[in-house]
């Protein structure tokens, strides 16, 4: 099937086999590796990405259901300058071995985006369908209420 789909704003289309996972289409085709594959069954969250605004774990996602769609990726996040929750991961240590971190800062952008004020509670909840193997979680919590913070000052963390 051929199938386009505004990758950080940019058009990719490409002949893919109906069965190609959106993680596969993004790091194969595409070239953002950024985009890591964990476990391939969306348990681990380190696939996240936003489509269409929306947290999706592009491992169980295919590609052909994002076609005519608009992805986000962690890359596409910092294009144009680190992104509050990239600044706010960074200041707050919450990179460990980094392998969870672009599914980590693709779902808080999209928690944020929809609850710009979370409770630790609420971060949690929305945070859970990532695993962090190095157990880095506190600092997470902390970097995300940064990111809150500046993003609802709008000054930069």
């Amino acid at each position: 099937m051929n199938i386009t789909i505004q990758v950080n704003g940019k058009e990719h289309t490409h002949d893919v086999e109906p069965r190609m996972l959106l993680v596969d289409f993004l790091r194969d085709l595409c070239g953002l590796t950024g985009t890591h594959m964990g476990c391939d069954t969306s348990q681990c969250g380190c696939c996240t990405v936003l489509l269409n605004n929306n947290a999706v774990k592009s491992c169980t996602h295919l590609a052909v259901q994002a076609n005519g769609h608009e992805v986000l990726t962690i890359e596409g996040l910092g294009a144009k300058g680190l992104h509050a929750v990239q600044k706010a991961f960074t200041q707050c240590h919450a990179l460990q071995c980094g392998f969870c971190t672009s599914g980590m800062i693709m779902s808080s952008v999209d928690l944020l985006a929809k609850n710009p004020n979370p409770t630790d509670a609420q971060i949690a909840e929305g945070l859970s369908g990532n695993i962090c193997r190095c157990t880095g979680y506190l600092n997470i919590v902390q970097a995300v209420r940064v990111a809150a913070d500046a993003i609802n000052s709008g000054a930069a963390v």
